[in-house]
């Protein structure tokens, strides 16, 4: 069985829209704009990147990332190499770039859950706020990967539903705290 991984920056009261810079959002950029830039955050993003057999995304996450992904090379070897999946009612394989590997689409969370059944290593879930609510009211997630920023956005996109449930338990298997106000928290989901 496959483990399914969030990864997300989020500020403290929980949005991930627009960590970097983005036009129509007027708080984009937050991870990068008025935070000292510490290495030592980052290196869960590397090492999710070599631990990964496949990317996951959402239609809208997809339509950012495809455009600009496969020409950043030193920053998304692995990324770009590996299989990918788009959970998208609407995409047609019209829709996908040639460049950018092997790419599925998926209709449905039904078909999520078929590939978790599958073989196969950690399938990472980047941007994409909406499949991450949708899949973590669904049951499926397996994991969260949170650098949480010392920030309260207000408005934006979330990572959590606010659908009615009955509460999950997630159990934190990692943490740490840098210096410049950055939390690093993982956690697994106790199903």
């Amino acid at each position: 069985m496959r483990t399914l991984i969030y990864t997300a920056f989020v500020s403290v009261d929980g949005v991930v829209q627009a960590p970097g810079p983005e036009p129509d959002y007027p708080n984009g950029g937050w991870t990068f704009q008025g935070i000292d830039f510490l290495e030592e955050v980052y290196e869960l993003k590397a090492r999710e990147q070599e631990e990964a057999s496949a990317l996951m995304l959402g239609r809208a996450s997809y339509q950012a990332f495809a455009p600009v992904w496969p020409s950043m090379t030193e920053e998304f070897p692995k990324y770009n190499a590996m299989p990918k999946y788009v959970v998208s009612t609407t995409l047609t394989d019209a829709d996908l770039v040639d460049n950018w590997g092997e790419t599925t689409i998926l209709r449905s969370f039904d078909d999520v859950a078929r590939l978790k059944e599958t073989d196969g290593g950690p399938i990472s879930i980047h941007g994409s706020a909406s499949l991450a609510r949708g899949l973590g009211d669904a049951g499926l997630l397996d994991r969260y990967h949170l650098l949480v920023f010392p920030w309260v956005l207000g408005a934006g996109k979330r990572m959590w539903s606010e659908t009615d449930k009955e509460r999950q338990r997630l159990e934190l298997v990692e943490s740490a705290s840098y210096a410049n106000g950055v939390q690093k928290l993982c956690y697994q989901v106790v199903h």
